[in-house]
């Protein structure tokens, strides 16, 4: 738990007090999420690459396809304030009354990758620059449903002005969230739930977007009936499946083959016994698509190791994938799941607790790195499992409090 305290804290007038009520942990989702974008229809399965997951919704897919060409309204220069197809809603019922600071609360799903000890670092550098936030309370579920179940559950015992949620799966926290609504202001962000009672729900255009550049690119660079290796993290997050479900449709209107779709767990040496399996039983791979790039290294050094070129991959805007593109003049692409939109949850919540408007979904824009930009986000002096888009470069303590050099 973190807690951070600038000054005394008069009692807040928004309470999350009530306890919530425990519910099973499952991974595997019952159905498609029902968030703010409103339901629709699941495609029917594609004859190539299996079954869409559960959560694919055709309507959610083309809409995010849209979004990716949208250009965001807000501050130029500040990516995560903006906005892109914003339907504004009200919070005037959660405004805070009386004097005293600002009591904000932080229900974490964990901090078990590097993407998300990067967004973490962000989070709280945001939370520092506004002095009206006295009280920043985080508690750390690491990755556990159950803990993070009870961690929402003692959270709604303090006196919290506003809960910030980002769910560890989707479908085994909706219960928790929704009996969270109902105390006090919710912002949920990152992953999604199965509820739009959160005041408003902060993620960039998402896993579709995501999915569709990774896959679309792999379809203009591999030459008809190649090979792909699918390298996919964990099941049951929305992110994660709609980014397959969006390659899935574009590798099925393909004349690619997927030969394997294999999870790693996001785990470097699993990584590379997946790709010198593959290689083993299928030959040759010609392209690589990962539904997250923390571990794209680990698969480029696997056909290293195996004297294979490395064939037309997919990563993210980790500096280690960034250097090696680089450096070895791979065929990549990077889609990006930006972590400056971990900023942007407390921006909302200070906006909600003024009774100011926000989307009910606030969709963030989502580049993608590519050759023609690679410099750019390639930043000599930060770690290698540092992310390129954190926005991060104007808080305090950059470069040094994320690890690079002054």
């Amino acid at each position: 738990m973190t807690s951070t305290r600038r000054r005394a804290l008069v009692p807040a007038a928004v309470l999350l007090s009530a306890a919530l009520v425990s519910s099973c942990s499952s991974d595997a989702p019952p159905g498609p999420p029902a968030g703010p974008s409103g339901s629709a229809e699941a495609t029917s399965p594609g004859t190539d690459t299996g079954e869409h997951s559960k959560f694919f919704r055709k309507a959610e897919y083309d809409r995010q396809l849209s979004l990716m060409a949208e250009k965001p309204q807000g501050p130029a220069g500040k990516p995560w304030e903006q906005m892109l197809s914003p339907e504004m809603t009200g919070t005037a019922a959660y405004r805070k009354k009386g004097g005293g600071g600002i009591h904000l609360c932080f229900s974490n799903a964990g901090v078990f990758n590097p993407w998300r000890q990067v967004g973490m670092k962000n989070m709280k550098a945001e939370a520092a620059l506004h002095k009206e936030i006295t009280e920043f309370t985080v508690l750390d579920a690491q990755g556990k449903d159950d803990k993070q179940i009870s961690d929402i559950q003692e959270l709604a015992g303090r006196d919290c002005d506003a809960l910030i949620v980002s769910p560890n799966t989707t479908a085994t926290l909706t219960p928790a969230v929704e009996q969270a609504c109902a105390k006090g202001p919710v912002i949920v962000f990152d992953r999604g739930v199965e509820t739009d009672c959160a005041v408003t729900f902060v993620n960039p255009v998402g896993g579709y977007g995501y999915g569709q550049v990774a896959a679309g690119f792999l379809k203009e660079k591999v030459e008809p009936g190649g090979k792909i290796l699918a390298l996919r993290i964990s099941p049951g997050v929305d992110v994660l499946e709609t980014r397959w479900s969006a390659a899935k449709a574009v590798f099925d209107d393909s004349e690619l083959e997927v030969v394997d779709a294999k999870f790693t767990e996001g785990d470097p040496a699993r990584t590379k016994s997946v790709v010198a399996d593959a290689l083993t039983r299928h030959g040759d791979i010609d392209g690589v698509w990962m539904d997250s790039g923390a571990t794209a290294v680990a698969a480029v050094e696997a056909f290293e190791d195996a004297g294979k070129d490395v064939p037309p991959i997919t990563g993210e805007d980790q500096q280690d994938f960034l250097q090696a593109w680089k450096d070895k003049d791979l065929t990549a692409i990077a889609p990006t799941y930006p972590t400056f939109q971990w900023r942007t949850p407390v921006i909302a919540a200070l906006r909600v607790l003024k009774g100011e408007e926000v989307p009910k979904e606030w969709k963030l824009p989502q580049p993608t790195v590519t050759r023609d930009n690679l410099d750019q986000y390639l930043k000599p002096g930060m770690p290698p499992l540092h992310y390129a888009m954190c926005g991060c470069e104007d808080l305090p303590g950059f470069p040094e409090a994320w690890g690079g050099k002054g």
